[in-house]
């Protein structure tokens, strides 16, 4: 088993302590919270153990969890990294690009393995039908969630897009060519709802909508490609695909058939998944533990949480 510790006992970490100690992957050391006073309650109320220091935690580790906000991201993972210690972090990677590109050759020169906790991967909506999601050419993401003061030192591209973000590039695989947006600040000092329209080189568009002020939780994804539509539902943990194939000559009595104005026949049909439930944090978890197990690259690597990082730069410098 990996020693694992966990850096950061707010609300996210706590969670992550909670898992650490349930995984059959790892043996959970401890963690370490800047705060004294945090220190001392998780420890007393949840039994964890509390180090006195991120040195003291670090050298205690196989492996580190990163939860801490995002502005400590950088100098907390740089520690683990050149300590030779593997590394978890929570998104976004870093708060700025050019400290995550450190991150990546830092850990090819310690020889130690990364993955950031874009969770949504492992969310079983998505997994269900990722395989599936073959040349998308039109994306349409809706991230909207009730005001909660937690994530608003950063703009809500890199608090809730993000997530969108990640997910698109792991299915487009094309170099972006043009990302158009707009932002407005409501409430916090930084954007609380964003709309991106992202091109990419193969021509597929992504229109993204995130928002952290609406009146109602929604995080849907709709995917568009020849002969399919894919509709994740990632906050219900559902799917929808719709896929389309010629006709057969003479079809059931309840198919659905359309036809085109060329007398083109397409015959409709329902292929729908089974959702499985799951923990996904547990799940990216465990598969960053294998992923260090085997040597294998992590699901979601560094240089993928850096991508995404700098697709979320991109949209918020063109506000």
């Amino acid at each position: 088993m990996l020693k694992a510790g966990v850096l950061g006992a707010g609300h996210l970490g706590k969670i992550h302590l909670k898992l650490l100690q349930q995984s059959e992957n790892y043996e959970l050391v401890g963690f370490y919270d800047a705060s004294a006073e945090v220190r001392s309650k998780v420890q007393k109320e949840l039994g964890y153990k509390a180090f006195d220091s991120e040195a003291s935690l670090i050298d205690a580790c196989d492996m580190v969890d990163i939860v801490t906000p995002t502005s400590f991201h950088f100098e907390g993972a740089k520690k683990v990294i050149e300590a030779g210690k593997h590394l978890f972090i929570e998104k976004p990677i870093t708060h700025k690009l050019e400290e995550a590109q450190e991150l990546i050759g830092l850990a090819k020169k310690h020889k130690v393995m990364g993955q950031v906790g874009h969770v949504e991967r492992f969310n079983p909506a998505f997994t269900a039908v990722k395989d599936g999601i073959k040349s998308p050419m039109f994306i349409e993401t809706h991230r909207l969630a009730e005001f909660n003061p937690r994530g608003t030192d950063v703009p809500v591209v890199l608090d809730l897009m993000i997530h969108d973000i990640d997910a698109i590039l792991s299915v487009v695989q094309s170099p972006v060519t043009k990302v158009s947006a707009s932002g407005v600040s409501v409430i916090s000092d930084t954007p609380d709802i964003a709309n991106a329209r992202i091109e990419f080189e193969n021509g597929c568009v992504a229109n993204l909508t995130a928002s952290r002020i609406s009146l109602k939780n929604m995080r849907k994804s709709r995917f568009f490609q020849k002969d399919a539509y894919i509709s994740v539902d990632f906050l219900e943990k559902k799917v929808e695909v719709v896929k389309m194939q010629d006709a057969p000559e003479q079809p059931d009595d309840f198919a659905m058939i359309l036809q085109n104005a060329e007398g083109i026949k397409k015959q409709i049909y329902f292929d729908n998944p089974e959702v499985p439930s799951n923990n996904a944090i547990l799940d990216e978890l465990d598969a960053f533990a294998k992923a260090i197990k085997e040597n294998s690259t992590p699901i979601v690597s560094l240089e993928a949480g850096t991508d995404a990082l700098r697709v979320a730069k991109m949209i918020i410098a063109d506000f």
